[in-house]
C-alpha cells in the first residue's frame, strides 16, 4: 500500500477510537445538568446520588477523550504536512477558538464539578456543571466548523507562497457559517446526546434486571429515556436536513449514499441493498422516487447521479452506501426503543418487561455504531477530496514519510488505543458493578 492509503487508515483508526468518548461526554453533560437541576428543584437525595454517580462516569470519558485526541494533532504535521500548510490559517482560527472558548471553560470547571460537592454551595456547583456541559458543546462546535469547512469551503482566498498555495481566511464568520456547518453541527450534537442518553438507559436497565438500586435505577432510566427520545427524534430531523444539504453542496456524495448511477434521473431511496459497481446497479429493496420526493417534493424530479461526474471525481460507492444505510437503520431502531421505553416510563408503576430491558441494555452500542457509520459516510463520501473541490487527498500527504514509518506507527497506535479502550471498559465496568454510593444520599440542597 502507498503512503496516502496507509496515512488515511492510520488517521481513520485513531479518530475512530477517539470518537467513542467525546459524544459520551457531550451527552452525559446534558444528563448531569438535568439530574442536578432536579435535585435543586425537588431536594430529593436520590437525584444527588444519580448526579454524583454519573459525574464519575463523565470524568472517565473526559479523560479518555483527551488522551486519545492528542495523537491526531501530531498526525496533521507528521502525515499530512502539505494539507496542514494549505488549511493552517483556517484550522488555526477554528482550533484556537476551541481552545479559548471550549477546552479552558470545560477543564476550568471540571475540578469543581468532580470534587466541589462538599466545598461550595449547591448553586455554584450547579453552575460548574452547566459550564462543563457548555464547554463540551463549544468543543463540538469548533471541531465541526473546521471539518465542515473541508466539506464546503467558504470565506477564504487562495494565496500563493513559497511552499505552495494556502487558503487564507477573508471572512471569519463566513468560514464559521459555511454552507454545511449548522446542519452538520446539529446532527453531530444530537448524535452525541443519543450516546450519553443510551449509556444512562443501558446501565439503569441493567440495574433493574438485576434488582439492584431500584429507586436510583428507575428514576435514572426515566431521565435517560426522555432524553433519548428527544435526541433520537432530533437525529431523524437533523439527519434529513443534513442529507438535503449534501444534495445541494456535494451531489456526488449523495449519489454514492444511495448508489444512484444515472447522470440525471429520478432517484429511489433504498431500505437496504448491495451495490454492483461494475454493472452500476443495486440489489435490494427501494422505494421508487422517494429520494427525489424527499429532496424536491416531487418523485419525478431528476437527481444528479454518479455518471454525472468523471470517474476520478466519484467517491467509493459500496462503503458509503453501506455505512449510510447502517446509520439510518440503527437510528430508526433507536427511535423505536426510545418510544417503547417511554411508553412504560410515563405509566406509573409500570415496569418495562424483561425483553425490553435487555434490549435497552444493548442499546448503548447503537449510538456508537451510528456515529461511526455517519462519520465514515461523511469522510469517505468526500473523496477524492481532502478539501472539497480544492485539494485532493493524495496532494495533502507528507512527502518525507515512508510507508514503513506509517505501518510502524499504525501498529503502535492501534496497540496503545486498544489498551486504553480495554482500560476504559474495565474502569467503567468496575463503576457500574459498584453502583451508586450510599453516602451520596445527602441532605437538602438548601444548604448554603
Amino acid at each position: 500500500m502507498d503512503v496516502t492509503l496507509l496515512s488515511r487508515i492510520q488517521f481513520a483508526t485513531t479518530i475512530a477510537f477517539h470518537y467513542l468518548y467525546p459524544p459520551l461526554s457531550i451527552g452525559l453533560g446534558v444528563v448531569l445538568v438535568v439530574m442536578e437541576g432536579l435535585y435543586l428543584k425537588t431536594g430529593l437525595p436520590v437525584y444527588r446520588q444519580m448526579t454524583r454517580f454519573w459525574v464519575r462516569v463523565f470524568g472517565l470519558t473526559f479523560a479518555l477523550g483527551v488522551a486519545t485526541g492528542i495523537v491526531m494533532e501530531f498526525e496533521f504535521g507528521t502525515n499530512w504536512a502539505a494539507y496542514s500548510r494549505f488549511v493552517g490559517d483556517v484550522f488555526g482560527s477554528a482550533l484556537a477558538a476551541e481552545g479559548i472558548f471550549a477546552f479552558f471553560l470545560e477543564s476550568g470547571f471540571l475540578a469543581l464539578l468532580l470534587f466541589g460537592w462538599d466545598k461550595v454551595g449547591p448553586r455554584l456547583h450547579f453552575f460548574a456543571t452547566l459550564m462543563v456541559c457548555l464547554g463540551a458543546h463549544f468543543s463540538a462546535i469548533w471541531i465541526v466548523v473546521a471539518n465542515s469547512w473541508m466539506q464546503t469551503p467558504a470565506g477564504f482566498r487562495i494565496a500563493n507562497h513559497g511552499l505552495g498555495p494556502r487558503a487564507e481566511v477573508t471572512d471569519f464568520w463566513a468560514m464559521v457559517f459555511n454552507p454545511s456547518t449548522v446542519e452538520r453541527l446539529t446532527h453531530t450534537v444530537v448524535g452525541a446526546w443519543q450516546a450519553g442518553a443510551f449509556l444512562v438507559v443501558s446501565v439503569s436497565a441493567y440495574y433493574l434486571l438485576k434488582g439492584k438500586f431500584e429507586d436510583f435505577a428507575r428514576r435514572s432510566l426515566n431521565v435517560g429515556l426522555a432524553f433519548a427520545l428527544v435526541a433520537s427524534l432530533g437525529s431523524l430531523a437533523s439527519g434529513h436536513a443534513s442529507a438535503e444539504g449534501v444534495g445541494r453542496n456535494q451531489p456526488a456524495k449523495l449519489a454514492a449514499m444511495e448508489a444512484h448511477f444515472p447522470a440525471s434521473a429520478p432517484a429511489d431511496l433504498y431500505v437496504f441493498g448491495w451495490v454492483d459497481e461494475t454493472k452500476q446497479r443495486v440489489y435490494g429493496v427501494a422505494v421508487p422516487g422517494m429520494l427525489s420526493w424527499m429532496l424536491h417534493g416531487d418523485s419525478k424530479t431528476p437527481v444528479p447521479g454518479l455518471l454525472a461526474f468523471t470517474p476520478e471525481n466519484r467517491p467509493p460507492v459500496q462503503i458509503v452506501f453501506q455505512a449510510y444505510h447502517i446509520m439510518v437503520a440503527v437510528g430508526m431502531g433507536l427511535i423505536g426503543l426510545s418510544i417503547a421505553g417511554a411508553f412504560f416510563a410515563v405509566r406509573k408503576h409500570a415496569r418495562p418487561p424483561k425483553w425490553l430491558l435487555r434490549l435497552l441494555v444493548l442499546a448503548v452500542l447503537g449510538p456508537q455504531i451510528a456515529n461511526q457509520a455517519g462519520w465514515m459516510t461523511a469522510e469517505v463520501g468526500r473523496q477524492p477530496w481532502i478539501v472539497y473541490g480544492l485539494m485532493r487527498t493524495g496532494e495533502g500527504v507528507s512527502r518525507s514519510v515512508s510507508a514503513a514509518d506509517v505501518v510502524f506507527s499504525l501498529v503502535l497506535f492501534t496497540l496503545i488505543y486498544a489498551l486504553l479502550f480495554a482500560l476504559f471498559l474495565f474502569l467503567l465496568d468496575s463503576k457500574i458493578k459498584h453502583g451508586p454510593l450510599a453516602e451520596d444520599l445527602a441532605a437538602s440542597p438548601k444548604r448554603a
